[in-house]
């Protein structure tokens, strides 16, 4: 019984000075503003942005530690894609109706609309050159 009582307080130790480490990391990440190429969404204006459109949608939260690394790649995405394509950004905190209507589960999820239809979605941090090539695809 002693040794059981060892072991789970070495373990709760271990989880405490893991959230700990974790906390210190992410105050390390910088807030990096959006890139003037990317939408704004919310609920209001989001059917009437996504019209006659292909528009790659990151659904995001602020405090999401993922969806802040995302931001760097999708300002590169913007900045590259011309006028094939648009990116958007969806905050789901202050929208939690389009993130219910879309099945957000986890953040950062992307989705790729064409013509107002979603045609694709991705679950988690991407690199520009699959972002690229996914909506090279849908063009």
């Amino acid at each position: 019984m002693k040794i059981v009582l060892i072991i789970l307080g070495v373990l709760i130790i271990l989880f405490v000075l893991l959230v700990i480490y974790s906390k210190w990391k992410l105050k390390g990440l910088k807030n990096v503003p959006a890139n003037e190429a990317i939408l704004i969404l919310t609920d209001k204006n989001f059917n009437h942005q996504l019209k006659d459109k292909l528009v790659l949608v990151d659904f995001w939260a602020e405090w999401c530690a993922p969806c802040k690394m995302m931001l760097p790649i999708l300002n590169d995405v913007a900045a590259s894609s011309g006028d094939d394509f648009k990116v958007a950004k969806v905050d789901v905190d202050k929208n939690q109706a389009l993130a219910q209507k879309y099945g957000i589960r986890s953040i950062p999820t992307l989705i790729a609309f064409k013509n107002g239809e979603e045609v694709t979605r991705f679950v988690g941090v991407k690199n520009k050159g699959f972002l690229m090539g996914e909506m090279k695809k849908l063009m």
